[in-house]
């Protein structure tokens, strides 16, 4: 509510600089140059943004052949419902990408504001006779750390002067950082390697205090393209979608009770990523709305575990994973030079 607040505050300031000049702005803002700067070629700007992010992080431990009769030894989903981010934008290219082909670049970085996000639920099937839940627990989730940062390099091409498509590469980093805290646990009883149903007479935990954390630090690496319009002027539209398998998580999951480390070195997910720009152009100043949706799908990679006391490592014989759904929404005030 505090973002709408002001970038209605921002509206409202600049609007009367909008409709001060109105013949000015249309004869310089026409449908073919969204840039006053007539003289330039390259252009630069810089913006503000306010956002965010609604979803989950994901973490896998894949079973061996004997392990469980299901696809999954255990999962544990991290809720960011929402996170709250501040952030800038910079970007360089062409003044006008409807009359002429050039290059582009765009640099844009997020830092969350630490909060309460939800939970995170633990689940595990560790049965060998079936693929039934044999534990669960449920904790409040805190995101204490959420930055992300996010380069696209590429080519900008008019098309017949109402659109322009922009083929580019794109190269992202996130860091997401939670701790569970508090919350109970149901462990269905075991029966040697097998397991009672977990609604037959479970053992019941109520924890107090910090309980878990988890960390994953992402890189990925996409092709994709934009096409984009302003045959609404001032109103501008750009369609993004970006797409790729070559994605990498380093993860690191602690848990408090059973003093365990486990590290995961994990790639290999696949990775897609549609979003969606609307901008409306107030002299040199552009006020913008993004959503996006962020999805990469199950990583698998090695994974080693140590007590906390220990000072070594040691190579687990299962592997480990990582995954991520998120939705972005940002406003943008963004000022061209």
């Amino acid at each position: 509510m505090r973002i709408i607040t002001f970038f209605a505050f921002l509206v409202i300031i600049l609007f009367p600089v909008y409709a001060q000049d109105t013949d000015n702005f249309e004869d310089d803002f026409n449908s073919s140059n969204v840039n006053p700067t007539k003289s330039k070629t390259y252009g630069f700007s810089i913006g503000i943004q306010f956002g965010f992010i609604y979803g989950q992080a994901f973490e896998y431990v894949y079973p061996l052949d004997n392990d469980t009769k299901g696809s999954l030894l255990s999962e544990l989903i991290w809720d960011m419902k929402p996170v709250l981010y501040y952030g800038i934008k910079a970007d360089f290219g062409k003044v006008n990408p409807y009359v002429s082909p050039g290059f582009f670049s765009s640099l844009s970085f997020k830092a969350g504001i630490p909060a309460k996000t939800g939970v995170m639920e633990d689940r595990d099937w560790m049965s060998t006779e079936n693929n039934s839940l044999t534990h669960f627990s449920s904790h409040d989730n805190i995101t204490k750390e959420m930055f992300t940062a996010d380069l696209l390099l590429g080519a900008s091409f008019p098309v017949k002067s109402l659109f322009f498509i922009k083929p580019f590469f794109s190269g992202s980093w996130m860091r997401f950082s939670f701790s569970g805290k508090d919350g109970s646990g149901t462990y269905a009883r075991n029966k040697g390697s097998a397991y009672y149903p977990i609604d037959d007479n479970p053992k019941h935990i109520t924890y107090s205090g910090e309980v878990i954390r988890y960390e994953q630090n992402w890189l990925l690496l996409a092709t994709g393209f934009s096409i984009g319009t302003d045959i609404l002027f001032p109103l501008t539209f750009e369609l993004f979608l970006k797409i790729s398998p070559l994605t990498y998580c380093s993860a690191t999951d602690e848990h408090l009770t059973t003093r365990m480390i486990y590290k995961d070195f994990t790639s290999f997910g696949f990775y897609y990523e549609p979003e969606v720009n609307v901008s409306i152009f107030l002299k040199q100043i552009e006020l913008s709305f993004n959503f996006a949706y962020r999805y990469i799908g199950k990583t698998k990679g090695e994974t080693y575990i140590k007590k906390n006391t220990d000072t070594q490592y040691y190579l687990s014989p299962n592997k480990a994973g990582a995954g991520l759904s998120i939705i972005d929404t940002r406003l943008l005030a963004i000022w061209h030079f």
